[in-house]
């Protein structure tokens, strides 16, 4: 497992300066980033245990240094193809107060990205998958799509984060 020291938190853009930091994954047979300062490790995949009647995006549970974590496949969430199912690499992120797995065929390297290689989101990129990234980069093996943390672990189409935590609050009370 590489643990990631975790960065103070920033805006959603997640940049330095003119820059983003940004950890390269693969799923799906495409290449995808993910904002640095929101991986806190990369782990190995060893099992994962399906949970019945969860959404398709939701493989199931797994072991993450003794926490009990939602593995979510990247590929399905991205209603891309499998392929053989590899799930092999786990990336470690907490979005709207809950810790996942986000379940990749394979890890890359850490590269930045520069504000003077941003593209525009291309034509052909459907509006739901559109919403789940954050941005899009030139690089040297073509564009890479970054990622939107909150977007991609938004699983509940029908509220929004928002309005699952003011739901949580008035059933719980705001100090839960």
């Amino acid at each position: 497992m590489i643990a990631i020291d975790a960065l103070p938190e920033t805006d959603a853009a997640r940049t330095y300066g003119d820059e983003l930091s940004c950890f390269v994954v693969y799923a799906g047979g495409a290449m995808f980033g993910l904002p640095v300062d929101a991986v806190h490790a990369i782990f190995r995949i060893q099992s994962i245990t399906p949970v019945p009647l969860g959404p398709p995006v939701v493989l199931g549970l797994v072991n993450l240094r003794g926490k009990i974590v939602t593995a979510v496949s990247l590929a399905r969430r991205l209603n891309m193809s499998e392929g053989e199912p590899a799930h092999v690499y786990g990336v470690a992120i907490d979005s709207g107060g809950e810790s996942y797995a986000l379940v990749v065929d394979a890890v890359g390297d850490a590269m930045t990205c520069r504000e003077t290689d941003r593209a525009p989101t291309p034509t052909h990129v459907s509006e739901a998958r559109a919403n789940l990234t954050q941005a899009y980069y030139r690089i040297e093996a073509g564009l890479l799509p970054v990622l939107d943390i909150d977007a991609l672990f938004e699983l509940n189409p029908r509220r929004s984060r928002h309005e699952n935590r003011a739901q949580h609050e008035a059933t719980h009370g705001a100090d839960t």
